[in-house]
This record gives C-alpha cells, structure tokens and sequence, in this order.
C-alpha cells in the first residue's frame, strides 16, 4: 500500500545534518513576518561576497542544484540513485534584451544535450520569457498591430521556440513550456500548440502547462484534446495549480476585468483533479507530468493508473515535484517504481533569487505546506534518535 507517511524512504538520501538543516530552514521560513523582513534585505545581502555566500549555502543550496549544469551533477545523480529524474530548469529571469534572449536560449539547449547523455533527465523545460520580451508577448496577446521591428522580434522568438522543439523531437527527448502570467498565455497557447502539431504527431515531444487555478483551463484542455483528435496529434501537459495567484486578482481588480482565478482552493483542486481522470481516460491522446505537491492527487492519479490498467512505468505518466519539496511524495512514488522528477533551478545565486523568494512565499501562503515538511522531518530526525 503506497503512503507518503514512510518518511525512513522519503529522508533516506539526506544525512543527519541535511536533515536538521531542513528542518531549521522550514522553521524559519513557515513565518510570515520573518519572509517578508528579509527579502529586502536578500536583495541587499546578494550584492555582497559574504552575503551570496550566506544565501548560497541555506535556501539556495536546498531548492537549486547549483550555479550551472555541471555543479547540478551531484543533485542529478543522487536523485537518480533513489529513481528519481530531473529537471533542469534555469532559473533566470527579468531579463529584457536580445543578448540576455540568446544567452538564456543557448543555456536552454545545453540542458537538451545534458539529457541526451543518459535518462537520468528525463524532461528539459523553458520559460518563454525567458528568451522574449513581456511587453512583445503582452502586445501579440492583445491581438495589437506590431511595429516592423516587433515583428521582426516576434519572428526570432518564433524561431527559438522551433528550434528548441525541433532539436527534442530529433533527439527524442522532451521539452516543456512553462506557463505564465494569464495576459501572456494566449500567445503562449498559439506558439506551442503550433509546435505539437508539427512534433507530436506520433508521441509527446512538446508539453505545455495547464495552470489549474484558471478557471477556464478545463474546457481549454477538453478542447485540446478534441483538436488533436481531430487532426492526429498528440497532447503533452504538465498540469500545475498556479503560481501568480495574487498578481492575477490585482490585475482583475486594476484593470476591471474578471478574475481569471478559481473562487476557493476546493475548486481548484476539484479542476485539477478531474483534470487528471480526463487525461487518463484519454491516455492515447495524452502525455503527462503531474507537477503537484498535494498529496490527495497524487495518490488519485496513482489509483487512476491502477483503475485504467497503466503500469506504474507507463512512460506517458511522470509524477514531478520542486527540489527541496514534498520529498515523501516524490522518493515514496519512486520506491514504489512510478516515474518521478524534480524540478531543479540552477543559476548564479543573484539571477535566481526571484525564484528562491517565491518558493519562501509559497512555503507560507500555502496553507500546511510548511507545517507538514516539518513534521514529516521532525518524525525522521525522532526516527533515527531512536
């Protein structure tokens, strides 16, 4: 019987001192008034030595793998001894010129050729931020006419999308696009859902992600799935609650339009559940990565699997997690042989501070998330005393 209470499995890789170190920085980040005096003055700290230093080595050494691929190594191969995959997502953003476009596209493709060397990266991701404008994908979003120079722009974000996806398709690896604020989306929707109909045709190459949190995104992924049954091609989806939650409803209220976002967290877990029945049931359509730390879905997509007759390593279903998170979901389903990957930021330390304070903020917002990591660490450290 699979559980996520068996934390001798979920703790297994982290030392004694790991595992107090976790714990502490849980401690100190399940406070809300701590969190929010010291991310200005994480800003600060970083523009100093002692200060990167300071940071690199308590959040930043828990949530990202290191400052470039090969200081991932470590993280990548510790997690594939335990049949965990990862990842690798460069964590930087906020950039805004071409130079910074090309640099981040180029990173991009070097995690695609650390995933051809072995399994062990199972999934390459990008932000289309990442190598675009917010203002040029804000103005294609409203549908607004471009100038000559945006639509030249516009065609070399194009072509970095191709070329990402094409180079997937031809190394038979994957690539996920990550979802972003909804005012961009559309844009985002048209792009990769271009690219699944020219490379999925025969499996899952390109994924998108569907942020459950939107109240539309069920019937957008319905009417995904009639498309490509329709014109015979295959749907990747990473299916995720959401992350901009307040910068959503403040936009709504600041611009007088409706608010894109579930009325309650029960209907957005209620979406995103039903979300996983429908792509199980239509499993010969879908790929999917469950990027969930809740638990309730993740046991539910597991019974799904078994209710459907799909094997633990059916290889259109992957279970994926943040590094440093819900480590009793991810090493449990490991252990009981599902596929499983963490997501792991790497980045200099300054670049991916961004990153590091939202996972701070999600660790307080989220109601139970910091108080379960504790005392799912608390029961190992208590286990291990004896």
């Amino acid at each position: 019987m699979l559980s996520f209470e068996n934390t001798e499995i979920a703790f297994k890789y982290r030392s004694n001192a790991e595992l107090s170190k976790a714990y502490w920085l849980f401690k100190l980040i399940g406070s809300n008034t701590l969190v929010n005096l010291s991310k200005p003055l994480a800003y600060v700290a970083v523009r100093l030595a002692l200060g990167r230093y300071i940071i690199r080595k308590t959040i930043y050494a828990h949530f990202c793998g290191g400052i470039d691929i090969e200081d991932c190594e470590k993280v990548i191969n510790t997690l594939d001894a335990f049949g965990i995959g990862t990842i690798l997502d460069y964590s930087v953003e906020g950039k805004e010129s071409e130079e910074d476009f090309e640099r981040t596209f180029n990173e991009i493709t070097e995690t695609q050729n650390r995933a051809q060397l072995d399994d062990k990266v199972p999934f390459c991701v990008f932000k289309l931020t990442g190598i675009a404008r917010f203002g040029l994908l804000e103005k294609v979003s409203e549908g607004k006419e471009l100038t000559e120079s945006e639509r030249h722009e516009f065609d070399r974000v194009k072509h970095r999308v191709e070329r990402l996806c094409k180079k997937a398709f031809e190394e038979h690896s994957r690539i996920m696009m990550d979802a972003e604020e909804t005012w961009i989306q559309p844009v985002m929707d048209q792009l990769i859902l271009e690219m699944m109909r020219k490379y999925n045709s025969d499996r899952a190459v390109v994924y998108n992600t569907f942020q459950m949190y939107r109240h539309d995104r069920l019937d957008v992924l319905k009417k995904w799935h009639e498309t490509a049954v329709n014109e015979g091609f295959k749907i990747g989806v990473k299916l995720v609650r959401g992350a901009y939650m307040e910068k959503e409803r403040n936009r709504a209220t600041d611009f007088n339009y409706t608010d894109p976002i579930q009325a309650s967290k029960q209907d957005t877990d209620t979406d995103y559940n039903k979300a996983l029945e429908f792509i199980v049931q239509h499993i010969e359509v879908f790929a999917l990565c469950a990027g969930t730390h809740n638990e309730g879905s993740s046991l539910k997509l597991t019974a799904l699997m078994e209710h459907y007759g799909l094997k633990p390593k059916d290889e259109r279903i992957y279970f994926s997690q943040l590094l440093g998170m819900s480590d009793p979901i991810s090493f449990n389903l490991a252990h009981a042989g599902y596929n499983v990957a963490k997501y792991v930021p790497y980045g200099p330390v300054a670049d991916v501070l961004p990153y590091l304070m939202r996972r701070a903020d999600e660790n307080t917002s989220v109601a139970g998330q910091t108080g379960r990591e504790l005392n799912l660490l608390l029961k190992e450290k208590k286990r291990r005393a004896g």
